[in-house]
């Protein structure tokens, strides 16, 4: 049998990974419908959501590992999680989506070994995702996002359309300052042609056998993970887990909810992440005024939340899969990723503003949690 291609799918908090695979899969269904893809996702947090959002796009597997980074105290259970999508779906492909902290060259490194030890597998390549927005911004203090960008096959450039071209420009030169040279290609508001993410060959990644030396002028607190990855990058963001429940079929409050989306500045809140059971009055960012759309019943529904950068998607869960990850008591399920020092306060925020209610003023427990 011959070995499984790999992609790694990396990029800082909220560049847009998890738009990029949603938007492959209609033209894998377009060009092979018996196509298998199997997904491995790693998560900040306690909560599967962009697992569960795959599950729902008709990826033929999912394996998730939550609440650790890929590359430090998980990537022991690569391998276990590698098999258990081999043996299940036997998949065309698999693709690995990193948390927004993620060294690929670490990553890399672990899938190059297991391909050599068992031959099930082979590393394609490695594809990392800029924000065109907002990287100037984490740039300048994410060590992790730099390394991100240097340690690549491909480079994605993305939500380059709300941009002038001078931002792209500056943002191109620093991905020049890196002293990279690495291939780049904008999306379309999300959108690449499958066969330019598959199919890279890429020789970077697949020549990782040990970690490089990062070493440069730029990066002059780098030495500390040129062999042993000591670099807390971790350490770069707090994670909030957030839980809101109440009596059987509690529902979250919209308004109270969309009042939160909004407030949330970018600069202190990098992700929020939910799964949740709302009303249908909740928009998408740019929606609010809009007419709401015409649907057969205004009953509450289960939906997938997510948040990046001032910007957030409501994408509401089938029947099915509703019904599979839903509690009967518990109306949200919320992974809040923020800027260092920030948890404190934030904490203090949700737990006394009134942001996270249930409908109707009724009776709830909120318990917010700092995880990392």
């Amino acid at each position: 049998m011959a070995p499984i291609p790999i992609t790694i799918l990396t990029g800082f908090l909220g560049s847009g990974k998890t738009t990029l695979l949603l938007n492959i899969i209609p033209q894998l269904r377009t060009t092979n419908p018996s196509y298998r893809l199997a997904l491995l996702k790693n998560e900040f947090g306690d909560v599967a959501i962009d697992s569960q959002l795959a599950s729902s796009s008709a990826v033929s597997g999912v394996q998730e590992l939550l609440n650790g980074c890929i590359c430090c105290n998980l990537v022991g259970q690569l391998s276990t999680a590698l098999a258990e999508l081999r043996s299940s779906v036997n998949p065309d492909r698999i693709v690995i989506e990193t948390s927004g902290s993620a060294f690929p060259a670490t990553l890399a490194i672990e899938v190059n070994r297991l391909a050599r030890d068992t031959g099930h597998y082979t590393l394609d390549g490695v594809v990392s995702v800029i924000d065109v927005e907002n990287w100037k911004g984490y740039e300048d203090t994410s060590y992790t996002a730099r390394i991100q960008a240097r340690y690549t096959d491909l480079i994605v450039f993305s939500k380059w359309e709300n941009c002038d071209e001078r931002r792209f420009d500056d943002c191109l030169d620093r991905v020049g300052d890196l002293e990279v040279d690495v291939a780049w290609v904008k999306s379309d508001k999300g959108r690449i042609p499958v066969d330019v993410i598959f199919g890279i060959d890429g020789g970077l990644a697949r020549a990782l056998s040990e970690q490089p030396n990062i070493n440069n002028n730029s990066d002059a607190h780098a030495h500390d993970h040129d062999h042993d990855h000591n670099h807390d990058h971790q350490s770069e963001v707090e994670v909030l887990s957030i839980a809101l429940s109440g009596e059987p079929g509690a529902v979250t409050d919209a308004t109270k909810l969309m009042s939160l989306l909004n407030a949330a500045p970018k600069d202190e809140v990098y992700r929020i992440k939910s799964v949740l059971t709302t009303s249908p009055t909740v928009r998408s960012s740019g929606e609010d005024e809009a007419p709401a759309p015409t649907t057969p019943s205004s009953r509450p529904g289960r939906y997938i939340l997510n948040w990046a950068f001032g910007r957030w998607t409501f994408t509401p869960l089938d029947p099915e899969t509703a019904e599979h990850s839903s509690s009967r008591r518990t109306a949200l399920r919320m992974t809040m990723i923020l800027a260092r020092y920030e948890s404190g306060k934030w904490k203090k925020k949700l737990e006394t503003g009134g942001f996270l209610k249930l409908e109707g003023g009724a009776q709830g427990e909120l318990v917010v949690t700092k995880i990392s």
